[in-house]
């Protein structure tokens, strides 16, 4: 019989072995004629792929009634798991998670009760440990969606100890989820500090003083294409030296993260070539966010904006592309399938900006909350990884 890798030291013994449908009670869901509005705007979250965003479910985007649960949908009870079994989204993850209140939930969901010798929680984990196992039953619908058999998933075999065992794994890594959640939380307070100071500095509403205690002078006003400029040299792979080039995948969105590059002599078509410090804005799609500033020399695709400082440093331009007012710049948008950022259009705004000395204490502050916020971002994925491992030592 199978022994876990890792287990807590009062335990040991042997594992009992079954199949799901053995210990777990499984429902399907529905969703109530949208005809009838006597069926929504309830108070129950009606679940659906789009709500199963995260591991602990309590809210919808759809509300519905009493009297839409009994005519067409399911109620799955606090402490259910839901797991996702027909969307697009099988092929790259399985969204699966506890309720942690009643909630009813749609066609695409099953529910899942566990019997009196599983521990729900222990269950649940046990479910997250297998997700390989269970990404690799996903088949296609034919319309391209994903589906998951659930006679297939109700034959899983489970290892599971006893049930005091169970409840001291389960209580363990429901320890780490907080850990994990707290983290998250420091790391969403963390942004949206960083937003509200990014209003504030960028409206003059707070302002630096200089070091002498004196105050900066008025900040002066010009046309952006004036202030910087998205200008960069060509690079034609096929004759040049080989560089890394960074192509719009590349760039992570909203968080500035460089995520790969991949080598020019392996492109076809002309680059850009940026510099170190440059600044790089993904023009393409630019609701997406993407942007970056790499420490190294390189080539870039030409849906990437290279853009340099003339009136202000390349620091703190790379913080003020992040700005709302930028933003809403770019949102006036050329194309409408493959929409794009119109470099005209941005340049012929008006923009204030500061002098020197408190360019640099601006971008020195922001940069600081950066940090900081790579910092927790580093804190979280690390936590991740040690849960991960975790999972795979402590269930068979």
């Amino acid at each position: 019989m199978a022994t876990p890798k890792l287990r807590f030291k009062e335990f040991d013994g042997y594992l009992e072995k079954n199949n799901l449908i053995n210990l777990t009670l499984w429902a399907s869901g529905g969703t109530p004629s949208k005809k009838n509005k006597d069926y929504w705007m309830g108070d129950i979250p009606l679940i659906s792929g789009a709500s199963m965003h995260t591991r602990k479910i309590c809210e919808s985007e759809f509300n519905i009634t009493d009297l839409g649960l009994k005519k067409g949908s399911k109620l799955a009870p606090k402490n259910s798991i839901l797991i996702l079994v027909r969307g697009s989204m099988l092929f790259k993850k399985i969204p699966m998670g506890m309720a942690l209140k009643d909630v009813a939930f749609n066609q695409d969901v099953k529910s899942i009760i566990t019997k009196e010798d599983l521990n729900e929680y222990y269950f649940f984990q046990w479910l997250l440990s297998q997700e390989n196992i269970i990404q690799n039953k996903v088949t296609s619908t034919g319309i391209g969606a994903g589906k998951l058999d659930t006679s297939e998933l109700q034959n899983l075999e489970i290892y599971y100890p006893a049930k005091e065992e169970q409840t001291k794994i389960a209580t363990f890594l429901s320890a780490v989820d907080t850990k994990i959640d707290e983290l998250t939380q420091k790391h969403e307070l963390l942004t949206e500090y960083k937003k509200g100071m990014m209003q504030q500095l960028f409206s003059q509403k707070l302002r630096f003083k200089a070091d002498d205690g004196s105050d900066f002078e008025d900040w002066e006003e010009s046309l952006i294409g004036n202030v910087f400029t998205n200008k960069s040299e060509s690079f034609n792979p096929k004759v040049e030296n080989n560089l890394p080039c960074i192509e719009l995948e590349h760039l992570s969105q909203g968080t500035g993260t460089i995520l790969g590059t991949t080598d020019s002599k392996n492109q076809k078509s002309t680059k850009n070539v940026f510099e170190r410090s440059n600044v790089l804005y993904g023009k393409l799609r630019p609701y997406l966010n993407k942007f970056a500033q790499p420490d190294f020399k390189g080539v870039c695709s030409t849906e990437i904006w290279v853009l340099t400082g003339i009136e202000i440093s390349n620091n703190y331009l790379y913080q003020y592309i992040q700005s709302e007012g930028f933003s809403e710049l770019t949102s006036i948008q050329s194309g409408s399938k493959m929409p794009r950022a119109d470099w005209k259009t941005v340049a012929s705004a008006v923009m204030s900006y500061p002098c020197c000395e408190e360019q640099t204490k601006i971008a020195n502050f922001l940069t600081a909350i950066d940090q900081k916020i790579d910092n927790v971002a580093e804190q979280i994925d690390h936590a991740k990884t040690w849960k991960k491992g975790l999972l795979q030592q402590m269930f068979v």
